[in-house]
């Protein structure tokens, strides 16, 4: 079987669109390749952060990606897997300070930080993350990795980095992981549906995939349908991502009659708000009934992903053992 990684931040909440576009996937190509999942705590040390924080948030992602289907055994820790570093040290000298300066995340980043303070402390840890990123895919020897568009520029510089270390040290050692493009839903801000949903706008801009009932119904019900910009003609962004919604929870019949009510021009907003958070309410139950019973067995689960991220630094400690051969480290 072929080799799939994929990681995520721990950044406090899961909302519905990291779901759509990223964790259902990963759930989905569990049953055709062999797939290692990362929670990257190191990657969370580049932007201001409080470290109590990152520990907890780092569990609670771990149990969110349990509750949502990802298997354990396919399931690491960044942080208990430190080979992840040494390779990022080895890759960096192979990295050219040009290639890094293009990113455009560190430049959409620095912005950020500097939109909140002009004098804001931008580390180099930043600056150098993508590095790190691509010793994360290049260590387990990954052959696909699941993108989105706007994160291919990273996955380019991880086969740039593949291809040079390659070539300077004269082996085909590192494979050049190929991009894994699955149709995924954009999900847009409830608040502003311009805007695509994102924790970083605030809380009324996105969703949890694991709020209570009342929480979505409340969020789906003062949800943003007409915003006076639509096109005459044309479906409001607003209107389009309710249904949106509906299609990525797999509700069809809805989707299909409330669209055949917009075609004809029945279509009644409260109606589509209903089946909306209808839609959410069901997909999310037995996610957060899965949570509970995790929850309730907290110190078994956490010693269970320290197991199986012991075994998967197995992988990464061989792959380092190689690496240092080639490079000439004693």
């Amino acid at each position: 079987m072929k080799n799939v990684l994929s990681c995520i931040q721990p950044t406090g909440d899961l909302h519905i669109g990291n779901y759509f576009g990223a964790v259902q996937n990963w759930v989905n190509l569990q049953d055709t390749y062999k797939c290692t999942y990362g929670v990257v705590d190191y990657h969370s040390m580049t932007m201001p952060y409080d470290p109590a924080l990152l520990r907890e948030n780092t569990w609670k992602m771990v149990f969110y990606l349990l509750s949502c289907g990802i298997k354990r055994e396919n399931l690491f820790i960044q942080g208990l897997v430190p080979e992840h570093v040494e390779l990022c040290w080895i890759l960096s000298c192979v990295t050219s300070y040009g290639e890094l300066q293009r990113m455009t995340q560190f430049k959409e980043k620095t912005q950020q930080l500097q939109e909140k303070d002009k004098d804001a402390f931008v580390s180099a840890g930043l600056f150098a993350y993508p590095v790190l990123q691509a010793a994360d895919i290049l260590i387990y020897r990954a052959d696909y990795v699941p993108v989105g568009k706007d994160q291919e520029q990273h996955l380019e510089l991880s086969r740039n980095i593949a291809q040079r270390f390659n070539h300077q040290f004269g082996k085909e050692y590192f494979i050049h992981p190929e991009p894994l493009f699955t149709e995924t839903p954009k999900i847009l801000s409830p608040a502003d549906p311009n805007k695509k949903m994102s924790k970083s706008l605030g809380e009324k801009h996105y969703i949890n995939l694991f709020s209570e009932e009342d929480r979505i119904r409340k969020q789906i019900k003062s949800a943003v349908t007409d915003t006076g910009e639509a096109v005459e003609g044309e479906m409001s962004p607003g209107v389009k991502n309710l249904f949106e919604i509906i299609r990525a929870c797999g509700n069809m019949a809805a989707y299909d009659s409330l669209m055949a009510d917009y075609t004809s021009g029945a279509l009644r907003y409260s109606a589509l708000k209903e089946a909306t958070a209808d839609a959410l309410v069901a997909l999310i139950h037995p996610f957060r009934e899965r949570l509970n019973e995790l929850n309730a067995n907290k110190t078994a689960i956490q010693a269970e992903i320290r197991e199986s991220s012991a075994v998967i630094r197995q992988r990464a400690q061989e792959t380092l053992r190689e690496v240092r051969e080639i490079v000439g480290l004693c």
